[in-house]
C-alpha cells in the first residue's frame, strides 16, 4: 500500500471517529434531557457498534500496509476485539 493510500485511510478513520464523537454528544444530550432510556440504550450500542468498526477498519489498514505483521494484528483482536 502506498504511502497517499495510508493518508487516505487514515483521513477516513479520522472522520470515522468524529462521526462517533457526535454521537457521544448527542447520547450526552439525551441523558441530559432524561430521555427514555431504550433510545439512551440503543444510542448506546450505536456508537458502541460504530466503535467497534473503527477499531477493525485500523487493524485492516495496518495489515494492508504491512505496519504490523498478521500475529501482531491476531494479538490485537485477541486482546481488544
Amino acid at each position: 500500500m502506498d504511502a497517499e493510500t495510508i493518508k487516505v485511510r487514515r483521513k477516513a478513520l479520522c472522520a470515522r471517529l468524529a462521526r462517533i464523537e457526535g454521537q457521544i454528544r448527542g447520547l450526552q444530550k439525551l441523558i441530559n434531557q432524561q430521555a427514555e432510556p431504550d433510545k439512551i440504550s440503543q444510542q448506546m450500542a450505536a456508537a458502541r457498534k460504530a466503535l467497534d468498526k473503527a477499531f477493525f477498519a485500523m487493524v485492516a489498514d495496518l495489515m494492508a500496509s504491512d505496519q504490523i505483521p498478521p500475529a501482531k494484528a491476531a494479538d490485537l483482536l485477541l486482546r481488544f476485539a
